[in-house]
């Protein structure tokens, strides 16, 4: 059997999509599974255990290029897969596994895409209210609903490369990290206030932690800005100077992540790392991480969730008035749930 998995975009996304993958694995044997995926996301498949190739998907959100991609798919087509399974609701996403020619075709309904896929599902919101269910329900035989609980992911790390990135940034393993994620690729609305996460860093160096941030590029002035507002001392800036990879490597040696409801949350949750995450604008129902060792924090006010990249009432209260006592108290917990854990008998 060999199967192809057309990934999301998005990281957080890429990585609730791995419980689909074990599902599959279980349904069939033997199974050679593909995924194609945008190339900022290759890094996490390959922490991936059942992915056994990876194809570069080249479309910018957004872009059609209509002959590119079923060029694409008819490159693909090569590999003769016996099913594709596409993740995205969009039509464009449907073209490159339609020109694949694929005997089953698997997806929602979405934009209304018949003719390209064949085996299409209905998407049933209440039933599947939370975005992996949604994942791992393709998987299944159409009408089945995936057992719960699901699996949650899982990534591996690389020693040797976590061991060479440490040195190569000159960092100190031997203090207690807290890993610090402050963007969020969708949006304002998801991201906490710098000077929240300031005094955060603050409390977390008199109880004798390090704080380090990571980010890609586009997070820098924000890691900047908490840097400034908390000061240097055991504060290190790690955005945009490690690549994907070196970051879930770097992420595995904290003893706690913050972060918003962003990729690197996902990722921090599949390490199995204690994690706080902070929700704004976003709702923990449908994109929870999915870690037996995370604590939500979130408001929970009248106008969230609103699911907007930038506050449509301009005070953005959900996250401004969100403070760091709320965060620490929840930081303890999430550090004191996991001790608890593996202080359990059998463990």
């Amino acid at each position: 059997m060999k199967i192809l998995v057309c990934s999301p975009a998005w990281v957080g996304d890429a990585v609730m999509a791995q419980p689909l993958y074990r599902r599959l694995h279980e349904r069939h044997p033997g199974l050679e599974l593909h995924v194609l995926a945008p190339a900022w996301t290759l890094p996490v498949l390959a922490r991936m255990p059942e992915v056994a190739r990876s194809h570069l998907n080249p479309f910018g959100h957004g872009t059609l290029k209509l002959i590119d991609r079923l060029r694409l798919g008819r490159k693909l087509a090569r590999e003769h897969f016996d099913q594709v399974i596409v993740l995205q609701n969009s039509l464009k996403s449907a073209l490159v596994p339609f020109a694949t020619a694929a005997k089953r075709r698997t997806g929602y309904i979405g934009e209304m895409r018949y003719g390209l896929l064949n085996d299409l599902r209905e998407l049933d919101e209440k039933a599947l209210p939370d975005m992996v269910g949604r994942f791992v329900a393709l998987g299944e035989d159409r009408g089945q609903l995936p057992q719960r609980p699901i699996p949650h992911p899982r990534l591996r790390t690389d020693p040797a490369s976590q061991i060479a990135t440490v040195a190569r940034l000159g960092l100190d393993a031997g203090t207690p990290v807290v890993a610090f994620c402050p963007g969020a690729e969708y949006g304002p609305a998801k991201r906490w206030p710098a000077r929240h996460f300031a005094t955060l860093a603050q409390q977390c160096r008199d109880a004798g932690m390090q704080v380090w941030i990571f980010g890609s590029g586009k997070d820098r002035d924000i890691a900047d800005e908490i840097v400034r507002l908390a000061g240097e001392d055991s504060v290190v800036n790690l955005c945009g100077v490690t690549q994907l990879d070196e970051a879930i490597d770097l992420l595995s040696l904290a003893q706690v992540a913050i972060c918003n409801d962003s990729g690197l949350m996902h990722i921090a949750a599949a390490l199995d790392l204690p994690l706080v995450a902070i929700y704004g604008s976003s709702s923990p129902d449908f994109t929870p991480p999915l870690s037996e060792h995370a604590e939500i924090v979130t408001l929970s006010l009248d106008c969230s969730p609103c699911f907007e990249r930038v506050c449509p009432l301009g005070h953005m209260d959900c996250l401004n008035k969100l403070g760091a006592d709320m965060v620490w108290s929840a930081l303890d917990q999430a550090i004191a749930r996991k001790t608890n854990d593996f202080a359990r008998p059998g463990r």
